[in-house]
């Protein structure tokens, strides 16, 4: 009786190996064909893209949202937040430029409907 056990165990062992190196084959085939589609799509936008243009003459509501990273109706509150936020990125004193810090001041004063008119700017 352990004989035949024994016999039909040894016969069962590479069938399962066959079993296992085909299906490994098949994965492979498989992940070369998925890279291969993934490789000829094509190719997109990973990352927010910034604002490419530069600053307008005169800040607009518009302008001002863009730089503090906000929309145009949003509360006083969270344009503060968003004014320090950005301010604490690009302070002169962290190693940023006084004309980026007067523009975020003045967005700020902007947004939060304090600017008279004209560029409160200092350059």
């Amino acid at each position: 009786m352990q004989q035949q056990s024994r016999d039909s165990t040894e016969m069962v062992a590479p069938l399962i190996a066959g079993i296992a190196v085909a299906a490994a084959a098949y994965a492979g085939r498989y992940s070369i064909k998925a890279w291969q589609v993934f490789k000829a799509r094509p190719p997109t936008a990973r990352v927010r893209r910034f604002y490419e243009g530069g600053f307008q003459p005169s800040m607009t509501r518009r302008e001002a949202a863009l730089i503090l990273g906000v929309r145009e109706s949003t509360p006083a509150e969270k344009i503060k937040e968003a004014h320090r936020r950005v301010m604490v990125a690009n302070h002169p004193d962290a190693g940023g430029s006084h004309y980026l810090a007067s523009k975020i001041n003045e967005a700020k004063d902007m947004m939060l409907r304090r600017n008279k008119g004209g560029s409160g700017s200092a350059f």
